[in-house]
């Protein structure tokens, strides 16, 4: 933030900027009080699946700073989706990111397969990659799905799968279409056909570190950590599996935004419209390059060109014209509707996984997550 700041006051010299880093923990409750109490800051990262509990919070666009059409043609569609309410532009995104497929190289050309591009390629390519010892035990695991407590991202792959699936209608998880995701998803713990992982296994992000995972969904900044842990894992990064007929990947990211009681509205707007454009994003870029940094894809579909090639960023770039959300975010820690709707759907698997039908714990979870949504999105008082 030094030197984008440092760019931006060559041209604002008369701008004084003060940047705090906070701490992810409360992050959200902390920020809402002191925006309410005054006090907070003016301008402040959201999360794009914030934005219904932010908008008694949040000062729009100045329209001669950021217009509608200039947004919609600069950003994805998934960011006017997320930050734009009754035409008015709420936030906006610095970088793009969400959910992508790694696969380990070496596992894959052992058996001559290329990456799956659709979930039955997946399923086929995950059991016949999937290695037992002597007493049935996983030891080299295809994909990690079915459980929650040692897959990490088990909500946004939830959520991704849920989003792909026709029919499902998020107003009403009591349906067939979820409780066929729920047992397709815990399927592979619970079906001896496609079994490829088991909950005594150690947490997914370990499985594929060690080499011991073929199939691993997570977001961009894990390939940073991966190859922190482990520099000789030869892996790739691919867009998500699709069903036929449909292309959804599920997006999950941040955007900055202005507070509704800041005495710099404009000014933050202006800085804002300069940490979005094309000069900044690649300055950004750089310098993490530079200091060996992990670095999030562009936001800005003209710069697409620049990230599409690269093996990490790539994917999360091709995924960025079809990316889809929902309030299943797991690294928000918000202490709000994701971590409460999480919280829901975490009960329904590990209920199937103990035995249950998919659509028992549904009917029961199918009220309080309209009560929840209700609690967080209903307007604010001044």
């Amino acid at each position: 933030m030094a030197a984008l700041i440092t760019e931006y006051q060559k041209t604002h010299p008369k701008v004084v900027i003060t940047y705090v880093k906070q701490s992810p923990l409360n992050y959200r409750t902390r920020l809402q009080v002191q925006i309410r109490e005054a006090v907070g800051p003016d301008v402040f990262k959201i999360h794009n699946s914030w934005t219904d509990m932010f908008l008694a919070d949040l000062h729009s666009a100045p329209g001669n700073i950021f217009s509608s059409i200039e947004y919609q043609s600069s950003f994805y569609p998934i960011a006017q989706e997320s930050f734009i309410r009754d035409k008015q532009i709420l936030a906006v995104p610095t970088g793009i990111d969400g959910l992508a497929l790694y696969y380990n190289e070496d596992i894959l050309s052992g058996v001559g397969l290329p990456p799956p591009k659709s979930w039955s390629e997946l399923v086929e390519t995950a059991t016949k990659v999937t290695v037992r010892d002597s007493s049935g035990n996983i030891k080299t695991a295809g994909v990690a799905l079915g459980s929650t407590k040692n897959i990490d991202y088990w909500p946004e792959i939830l959520g991704l799968l849920l989003l792909q699936q026709p029919g499902v209608n998020f107003q009403n998880l009591n349906s067939p279409q979820v409780a066929e995701v729920i047992r397709f998803y815990t399927g592979f713990i619970t079906d001896p056909k496609k079994k490829t992982w088991d909950i005594n296994l150690p947490s997914s992000s370990q499985m594929f570190e060690q080499g011991n995972l073929a199939f691993y969904f997570g977001p961009s900044g894990k390939a940073y950590e991966i190859k922190k842990i482990n520099p000789n894992l030869r892996f790739r990064v691919v867009p998500v599996p699709q069903l036929p007929g449909r292309q959804i990947a599920w997006g999950s990211f941040w955007a900055e935004a202005v507070s509704i009681n800041s005495s710099h509205q404009r000014e933050s707007w202006e800085f804002i419209k300069f940490l979005t454009s094309s000069p900044a994003q690649r300055l950004s870029y750089e310098i993490h390059q530079q200091r060996g940094l992990p670095s999030k894809a562009f936001s800005r579909v003209d710069l697409a060109p620049e990230l599409v090639d690269d093996v990490t960023l790539g994917a999360y770039i091709l995924q960025g014209p079809y990316y889809k959300s929902w309030y299943l975010n797991s690294d928000t820690l918000d202490n709000g509707l994701n971590d409460e709707i999480i919280k829901l759907m975490q009960e329904v698997v590990e209920s199937v996984l103990s035995g249950q039908e998919s659509n028992t714990p549904l009917q029961r979870i199918d009220g309080e997550v309209k009560q929840i949504i209700q609690k967080y999105t209903q307007p604010v008082a001044p």
